[in-house]
Parts: structure tokens; sequence; C-alpha cells
């Protein structure tokens, strides 16, 4: 089939009226009309009062996640997705003789435009199944194979062709990593001093292809097996940067996941976190923990985790306390954290619970403990004693109420035993 007949028309209502492109985050004014956040926000931000496709003036600013429109979108996508994949000739996965064959002319043909399709069949073959990856992580040479292509990157001077080629590399390691037995050796594969494959990451997270930049993000977590490999990822100029970009709440939620997972992976390293905090994290975080539009378990439970972990420095808690210069927003972190402290999952509570115990019991930070008891933190802490938390969440309720001069005993006496309470979880 020729790339022509898979021309897709986007039906017009899933279109941004200002950017006239597929909505990915589409929100609604007050005048009703629906625009991608991403375009509206630029409008509003321009100084604009107005709503741009009725030009009425706008009574509120706020916009809200049209979150119908945005779930009729993605199932379009899905089977526009789908019926490509039937009606492409190309999608067969070849057989594991054909794939041998690819492997070979992609060792010694070196022929840019021979590797991209012998790449290509190879990735077909892997996403095919869980035998078909084992049979490539477990063949000789095979792995060390793609990690020389994604070495031959620069930044500076590379071709698109080359730079298909390395993508193609990229998203096959990403396919069969789990089927990588010595995680160790893979991670000195990339990272070693001979190649230099994390300037290929850093020009791929640049892109604009969300499932590159998972792949990227997901490749990037696996080989981050200990603290010299966290420190050589974050070190490497610009990668963290993009990494922090890509968790913007304007991307795809699998990216932002994608993207968490990864920075939870690198973040341990007391010089890794002191760039995370350079390099803005914690306000990062804050956006995400205080949009209505993240709505997802996961990325709440990941930013809280980050958030613990940046916790554990000075430099941490001096952002998460303090980071943003308007005063009555120097302690949106604390407040977006206590808000989150029932309700979303077990998980989410603990990691909650751990910012909150570190910066007001374990450092006493002034400014968090004053945002708590401004925020009703105080009450949702004697609820979370009440529910059915670990013992380690228990000790650390228990210390805060100290730190808050609050008798627990005296407090829940107050509640009839015999009452029925609604638990978070």
């Amino acid at each position: 089939m020729r790339r022509d007949d898979l021309y897709i028309t986007v039906p017009s209502f899933f279109r941004c009226p200002i950017s006239l492109d597929l909505m990915k985050s589409p929100v609604s004014l007050c005048t009703g009309v629906t625009y991608d956040r991403a375009s509206i926000q630029r409008w509003l931000d321009g100084g604009n009062n107005t709503c741009p496709a009725t030009m009425q003036v706008l009574q509120s600013k706020e916009f809200i996640p049209n979150r119908t429109l945005q779930r009729l979108i993605e199932l379009w996508s899905e089977s526009v997705r789908r019926r490509a994949t039937v009606e492409s000739p190309e999608s067969a996965a070849p057989t594991r003789d054909e794939v041998a064959i690819a492997i070979e002319r992609v060792k010694f043909e070196k022929e840019v435009r021979d590797d991209l399709e012998m790449l290509s069949k190879i990735l077909r073959f892997a996403r095919e199944s869980e035998e078909n990856r084992e049979f490539l992580a477990g063949k000789e040479d095979f792995v060390p194979m793609l990690v020389d292509l994604m070495g031959q990157v620069d930044s500076r001077t590379f071709s698109i062709p080359k730079l298909q080629v390395i993508q193609e590399a990229v998203m096959i390691l990403s396919v069969v990593r789990s089927k990588i037995s010595d995680r160790k050796r893979f991670s000195n594969l990339i990272l070693s001093n001979g190649r230099d494959c994390l300037t290929a990451f850093v020009v791929l997270l640049k892109s604009r292809n969300s499932h590159m930049k998972i792949d990227c993000a997901a490749v990037l977590e696996f080989i981050a097996v200990d603290a010299e490999s966290k420190l050589l990822i974050a070190e490497r100029d610009g990668l963290i940067h993009e990494l922090i970009k890509s968790i913007n709440r304007d991307n795809d939620q699998s990216l932002i996941e994608a993207s968490l997972s990864c920075l939870i992976a690198i973040a341990s390293p007391k010089r890794v976190k002191l760039t995370l905090v350079r390099e803005n994290l914690v306000t990062e975080l804050t956006k995400l923990l205080t949009d209505p539009a993240t709505a997802s378990a996961s990325v709440i439970e990941k930013c809280l985790k980050l958030l613990e972990t940046l916790a554990s420095c000075k430099e941490g808690r001096a952002e998460i306390c303090g980071g943003v210069d308007a005063a009555e927003k120097e302690t949106a972190c604390v407040v977006a954290v206590v808000k989150k402290l029932m309700k979303v999952s077990a998980a989410a509570t603990e990691h909650a619970v751990t910012v909150l115990w570190s910066v007001c019991y374990l450092f006493k930070e002034e400014k968090a403990q004053e945002a708590v008891m401004r925020t009703n933190g105080v009450t949702k802490i004697l609820l979370l004693l009440q529910s059915n938390c670990s013992p380690a969440v228990r000790h650390m309720l228990t210390d805060l109420l100290k730190v808050f001069k609050v008798n627990s005993r005296s407090c829940l006496s107050a509640y009839d035993t015999k009452t029925t309470h609604i638990m978070p979880f």
C-alpha cells in the first residue's frame, strides 16, 4: 500500500480552533468553546482576555479539562493506529531466519538506507511475542551491535537518515530490555567511554515524538543500576533538562509517567539531587500535583516519591518549603503534598507523610509546619491515624502530632468509637 493511501482526515471537532492541530489536552473556557491547553494558555499569557473563537470578553480565565472529548480523541487515534497496522502489508512479523539475515546485513553492509529497512523488520519481529524478544536478547553480539549504532551519533553533524537508524535501535532496545539478563553489562556497554550513546538520548529527547521519548526514558531507567551509572546519566549535559521538560503537564500522561520513573531511578546520589533541585524539578512536581487534570494515581505517587527523595537533602527541603519568590506561594509544594495525603492510594499517602515528616519533624522547617496547620493538615493526620496504615506511617504520623503539640488520644476520644468513618482508601 502506498503511503498516500494511509492519509487520515482528522475530524474538525478534534482540532484546536487556534492551532488547527489534533488536540492533545482539550480544555473548555467559560464560553463553552474547547481548545488545546497549550494553545489557549499561550493566547491568555499574551495578555488577551477574550475567547478567540467568539471574541467574547472572558468573565473568568479558568478552563476545565474536557475529559469526554479527550477520551473520544484517544479512541479515534487508537482506531486509526489499528487500521493502519491491519492494512499495511509490511506489518506482518518476519521469521527468525529472516531476522537472522537482517542482523547480518546490519553488521556488515553499513548502508544507512539498508540499516533502516533491516532494523524496522527486526522491530516488528521483537514486538510480536515474548519468545521473539528472548531470541533477540540472547543472540550473541546483537545488543552490542545496536549500542554501536547509537554511539555513532554526533549532535552537530548528524543526518536525518542516520538519526532514524538510531531511533530504530533505541526502540528495539526498549522492547527487548526486559529480556536482557545482565543489566550491569548492558549498562556498561552504553555508558563506557569508548562511545557517546548518551548524546543519542539527548538528541532523541529533544524530538517531538512522545513515543520516542518514552522509549529513551525506559532504556535510561533500565541502565541506572548503581551510583556510578546514575551519576553518568545525570551529568550528561542537557539530559536531566530534557527529562524534566517531558513531565510538563501539557504532555502525554504516558510520557510524564515514563519520565518520572526515569528521574526516580537516577535520583538517589546526592549530586544528582542537587542537579534536580537546580533544574527546578520541585516547581514542576508542584504543578503536576496541583493540576486538576492530573488524575492518574501513578503520576501522583511518582511525584511524591521524588519529593520524598529530594527532602533528604538540605537544598531539596529549601525548595519544598519556599522555592517560589512570591510570598503567598512560598509553601505551594507543602500545601500540594497535604492535599494528596488522602484519597489517592496507600503508596501516595506513605510518600506524602514521609515528605511532611522530613520537613516538619526531622528538620523542623517552620514554614512547612505553618503550611500544614493552615491547610487543615493536622485533622488529616488524625484521620490517617485511624486508618489501616502501615506501622512505619503510623510512627511518622505520631511524630508529626508531637510537632503540632496535639494529644492524639484526647483528640481521638472525641470520636464515637462505634461510628463508621470513611477511610481514605
